[in-house]
């Protein structure tokens, strides 16, 4: 029988670390939700598994790292996916030296622009969500993700992002600047629409 390690638990999805032809990988397998009419939640569940399947294919494809999908079971709402050993931005921000800390920030902020540029939003952009495996940096969970190629929608995915390293990683906000630094390689003629809707979302919480 082969063993199975949850790893996290959320609203919509568990994530397993279990074994797919004979080596590791991730199941993330949605949840269904009994107070939904039973067609009405697979059909939800069959949509946004393939969704999201798409995006990490398209987000590959555009240059971003992702994690291989080996298998995608539509029916019962589970993604196959490469397990990468490496380690969450998160648990090593705070302790990379401040050379490093820069270079990893223009990095994820010249692959914000490339998912960008392709219209891809991710949704979700938190140092929890980025893995350094294999001298690489590596986006996962586009569970929240969408096509989109309205500003709003990225200077969203990248706000996220600035209120994740404030939030989690107080002591370096400032490198938020580095990854705009790093999306504006990318991204150039958008840049500063993009960097206004940012601007524009930081008054809009202040005067709520």
């Amino acid at each position: 029988m082969i063993k199975e390690e949850i790893l996290y638990q959320g609203a919509e999805a568990k994530i397993y670390k279990t074994r797919y032809m004979d080596f590791d990988v991730i199941e993330k397998r949605r949840i269904k939700k009994s107070y939904r009419i039973r067609e009405i939640d697979e059909r939800l569940i069959s949509t946004r598994t393939k969704e999201e399947a798409k995006l990490i294919s398209e987000a590959r494809k555009s240059g971003v790292s992702v994690p291989i999908i080996y298998d995608i079971d539509l029916e019962k709402g589970i993604i196959v996916m490469q397990y990468l050993k490496g380690d969450r931005l998160k648990d090593i921000f705070n302790s990379l030296d401040e050379e490093k800390r820069k270079k990893i920030c223009i990095e994820i902020g010249k692959s914000i622009g490339k998912l960008h540029k392709n219209d891809i939003i991710h949704g979700d952009i938190t140092t929890s969500n980025i893995i350094l495996y294999d001298n690489s940096l590596h986006f996962i969970d586009f569970g929240l993700g969408e096509k989109s190629s309205e500003i709003e929608s990225k200077g969203v995915d990248l706000h996220v992002l600035m209120e994740a390293i404030s939030s989690a990683h107080s002591k370096y906000s400032e490198s938020f600047k580095f990854v705009l630094d790093g999306y504006k390689k990318e991204i150039k003629d958008d840049y500063e629409k993009v960097e206004k809707k940012i601007e524009e979302i930081l008054r809009r919480g202040r005067y709520r």
